[in-house]
């Protein structure tokens, strides 16, 4: 039986009999069905779209039954929790750049779900859409940061991040996708596709997608927090940028570059600097990242923007990165800059361990004197293999932009190697984010320009 779901009195005019069922079939293709919980098929006409702005002071929850409008700069404090419903879409206003910014203390609970992701998008039409459309989303937590526990946020928010609490927890995100973000407040003060600042070890990040990021697609200030299952498509400028003190551990990470589109500046697969400028402040930046498959545009002329590394590891930083792929980088796959960055490598408090290393120029790269061909030969005795092609690599169809397959051929050296242990990671039997299943199947979307929302 279809049964029909009113909203609210004033919300719509009063309908009977007849009519009320012939309005309801004409909205069907806008509305969504569910059963309840007498099996029947109910049909929800949605609500007009509302508007967030200014400060959200008590828990709010955002329901999938509307779209909901950031119009400038949202803010979530006093402790509140923001609730998202799976399927919902969230709109930044165009004339006024919204932005969601989740202050310390508070949660942003968004939880979708494979079928019902939850969306945060631009607010233009299908086949209009652009980078930077919007600002972002941004979760500020009280973990430890090495610029002190007051520290102001990027992009002209006004707000700080940082403190003492490493188990700080901000709250959850899984199955959402984040489009068509990242604006300039001022020169260098962006809001990315998804700033995280100071944000702890009790927060969850897992299947989360950020596309046409105008800046970064993810930037980690300081923090502990964990990820798993992140996408970084078509970023303008660096697709994990990580600093002041960030030591979390993030597993399956993929990144794809679209060579028509780039920011101005140098932007990377990796970019990771311990602060700026290159001091021993702690505490020291360490991302433990394994099971990356960084996918460069394929050309050393891109139609637009300059597109670097693979990873650029610099500014007197650690790292570890294990189990991963690197291709198509036009400059190098693996680049190590400054003498206590590379003599972190060479003395083993960093990791490079059982990864594919491809670029269109230089696979080993250095700003050290004759440093390239040390890491080089310490890289292969590690379990590193250097390919000359990224058709060596034997990935299915990783230059696809609107339905690329990751997925390693029969043959890939992909397949085989030594498989690191990695700390805070499941063990693995391949190099990349993509053994044999595509985990990225069902909740992402590679064509974001033309999905209508």
């Amino acid at each position: 039986m279809l049964k029909i779901i009113k909203q609210p009195k004033k919300m719509m005019k009063t309908i009977k009999g007849l009519t009320l069922l012939i309005l309801a079939i004409s909205f069907i293709s806008l509305t969504s069905c569910r059963k309840n919980d007498d099996g029947d098929d109910e049909v929800v006409i949605p609500l007009a779209p509302e508007t967030l702005s200014g400060n959200i002071t008590s828990n709010k929850t955002l329901t999938s039954d509307r779209v909901w409008i950031l119009k400038g700069y949202v803010y979530v404090n006093n402790n509140a929790t923001l609730t998202i419903e799976p399927g919902t879409v969230i709109k930044g206003d165009l004339s006024d750049k919204g932005a969601l910014i989740i202050e310390r203390g508070s949660k942003l609970i968004a939880n979708g779900t494979a079928t019902s992701p939850i969306v945060f998008t631009s607010g233009v039409a299908a086949g209009s859409r652009a980078p930077g459309d919007w600002g972002g989303v941004v979760l500020l937590g009280k973990a430890t940061v090495n610029k002190g526990t007051d520290v102001l946020i990027e992009g002209g928010i006004n707000k700080n991040y940082g403190g003492t609490t490493d188990n700080d927890n901000s709250g959850s995100l899984r199955y959402v996708r984040i489009e068509y973000a990242g604006i300039s407040a001022f020169q260098n003060s962006e809001i990315n596709g998804l700033t995280l600042g100071g944000v702890g070890n009790g927060t969850v990040l897992e299947n989360i997608q950020v596309s046409y990021s105008n800046d970064d697609a993810y930037e980690f200030f300081g923090g502990t927090v964990n990820a798993k299952n992140l996408i970084a498509f078509a970023t303008a400028d660096d697709d994990f940028d990580f600093d002041f003190g960030y030591r979390g551990s993030i597993q399956f990470g993929v990144a794809l570059r679209n060579p028509a589109f780039g920011d101005t500046d140098q932007n990377n697969g990796i970019e990771c600097d311990n602060d700026n400028p290159a001091t021993s402040a702690t505490p020291t930046t360490r991302p433990v990242l394994s099971n990356f498959t960084l996918i460069g545009p394929n050309t050393t002329t891109p139609t637009k923007g300059v597109i670097g590394y693979g990873n650029r590891w610099r500014r007197n930083t650690n790292f570890v990165f294990n189990n991963s792929i690197m291709m198509a980088w036009p400059k190098a796959g693996f680049s190590i800059e400054s003498a206590a960055t590379l003599a972190s490598y060479v003395g083993n408090t960093s990791e490079f361990k059982n990864n594919i290393v491809q670029a269109l120029a230089l696979p080993y790269f250095s700003d050290q004197t004759n440093a390239a061909a040390t890491m080089q030969t310490k890289a292969e005795s590690e379990g590193n293999v250097t390919l000359a092609t990224v058709a060596d690599v034997k990935l299915t169809s990783p230059f696809t932009l609107t339905a690329p397959n990751f997925l390693p051929q029969t043959g890939s050296p992909a397949l085989s190697g030594t498989f690191v242990a990695t700390a805070g990671a499941t063990a693995t039997t391949y190099r990349g984010a993509f053994g044999t299943t595509n985990w990225t199947s069902g909740w992402a979307n590679w064509d974001p320009q033309n999905k209508t929302y």
